[in-house]
């Protein structure tokens, strides 16, 4: 039962997909003629036909907008199979899980429809606009407003109401990972947006490409102060033609990056974009960046280059990167004690910023003592990332990752309540004063934790969520450094 004190908005939060009714998946074998699909289409009142032989082995879908893009609009035959004109990207996702990770699901794959699972089976499908109907006053009608836009000058005024939306949820108490997967749900559609326009002023790109972001936004963990962290692979291609792809897709690069850079994503000072020739290259390039990262580490290889373990695609042939994350799990069948000692010492350098006297430790900005809240973050961060890639876990996300890692008995189930509430109160915090800045201050978002803004409560939390990072930091001491 749904507590009372809950509006039906932040009811939606908690809701899972068992409370939508689903509609029965709707399918034909893949030799089904087009008319005959469109007929079952027709007479079954749905806009959506799944392909496959039988529910085991669904193997793609066909929608209305299929029927006119892929059928009418290129003059094929009607009695062509619908295998030919099929989408094989299916988008599935469990029974159990909330209504609006399913919903941000579908508007990061850019997919209407979406297959239910439970007890390992399709149970049902339901549909983007069946959840917006049901939810018609939450943010995901701005997103699906952002999805929408027309043009760069459109998308940098749908994000500046971004913080506007985040104080809200703030507000209405919604859980602080909830937020970070909107604000990075609306940063890729944005990106996706002006990826879709370079392309479309560009020209088709000459090789097969995916995009990925890294960083916060690889771990789906964006705040309000963001800048660019994104690369490019693109499959390999004969000598020939090397050049020229190289060519296009740096000028591509560049392109994204200044168009993102005036809606109000800031270039990265650290220069991880794709429009950096370091961080466009070929897969087999790629794959010999890993190889050396993994066997010839250094701390000053894992300080560079730790943020490209927490990359996810966000546009392209997502396949690329899936057989990048492959050969990084071939590489992490060998001994890698020397790449483990690096990372955790990588974990180890933040201290937990409190004194002898068990104070928050703080120095001054314009005569305000602070603290940097996304520096006391980092060890939790950098921690998961090091236990994920101990235990061959490609999940970049630091909550589900420290969720799969319990699973797997690498935290006591105390320990990971412990660190779990640790790392999104001060997730909370962190967004709570980058909106006020915002709004309130019409100053531009820090990771600055003002002292004298914080209640006698919020310091004492403070203070024991710094005592639980500091013991995680003693577990990663005796574990990969053998040492204490």
């Amino acid at each position: 039962m749904v507590p009372v004190h809950l509006t039906p908005i932040d009811d939606f939060y908690v809701k899972t997909l068992s409370v939508i009714p689903l509609k029965r998946v709707l399918y034909c074998a893949p030799d089904t003629p087009v008319s005959k699909a469109a007929q079952i289409m027709r007479d079954e009142k749905s806009s959506c036909l799944f392909i496959g032989d039988n529910l085991d082995n669904i193997r793609g879908v066909i929608t209305d907008i299929t029927l006119r893009d892929n059928v009418l609009a290129r003059e094929l035959s009607a009695q062509s199979p619908v295998s030919e004109i099929m989408d094989d990207k299916l988008v599935a996702i469990s029974k159990d899980a909330p209504v609006y990770e399913a919903l941000l699901l579908m508007f990061r794959t850019k997919t209407r429809y979406l297959l239910v699972e439970e007890d390992g089976r399709y149970s049902g499908v339901t549909s983007r606009n069946k959840i917006l109907t049901v939810q018609s006053l939450s943010p995901f009608v701005f997103i699906q407003s952002v999805k929408q836009a027309l043009d760069e000058v459109e998308l940098k005024t749908k994000w500046r109401q971004v913080p506007g939306i985040v104080d809200q949820l703030i507000q209405r108490g919604v859980r602080a990972e909830i937020i970070n997967q909107i604000i990075s749900t609306i940063a890729d559609i944005i990106t996706l947006r002006v990826i879709e326009q370079v392309i479309k002023k560009k020209g088709e790109p000459p090789a097969k490409f995916v995009f990925f972001v890294l960083g916060s936004e690889g771990r789906k963990e964006q705040t309000l102060k963001t800048d660019q962290d994104n690369a490019i692979i693109y499959e390999d291609k004969a000598n020939e033609q090397r050049e020229m792809v190289r060519e296009y897709f740096l000028d591509f690069a560049k392109t994204v990056s200044d168009k993102l850079n005036e809606i109000g994503f800031d270039y990265c000072q650290g220069g991880f974009m794709a429009s950096n020739p370091k961080w466009t290259h070929s897969l087999s390039h790629w794959k010999n960046n890993y190889a050396s990262w993994f066997k010839e580490s250094s701390m000053e290889t894992v300080l560079s280059y730790g943020t490209f373990f927490d990359c996810r695609p966000i546009y392209g042939e997502f396949s690329l990167l899936d057989d990048l994350k492959a050969f990084m799990d071939e590489q992490l069948h060998f001994p890698l004690e020397r790449f483990f000692y690096n990372m955790a010492q990588n974990s180890l350098q933040y201290d937990t910023q409190l004194t002898w006297l068990k104070n928050i430790k703080t120095f001054k900005v314009d005569k305000e003592e602070v603290f940097d809240i996304k520096r006391a973050m980092a060890p939790i961060v950098n921690a998961m990332r090091l236990y994920a890639l101990a235990n061959r876990v490609f999940e970049t996300n630091t909550g589900k990752r420290l969720g799969i890692l319990t699973e797997r008995k690498v935290f006591k189930p105390k320990e990971s309540v412990e660190l779990f509430q640790a790392y999104y109160y001060l997730m909370g915090l962190r967004l709570e004063k980058q909106a006020g800045a915002i709004i309130n201050e019409n100053n531009k978002p820090l990771n600055y934790i003002k002292i004298s803004q914080l209640t006698q409560v919020q310091l004492v939390t403070i203070r024991e969520i710094f005592k639980v990072i500091r013991d995680l930091q003693l577990k990663i001491k005796i574990q990969f450094t053998k040492s204490f």
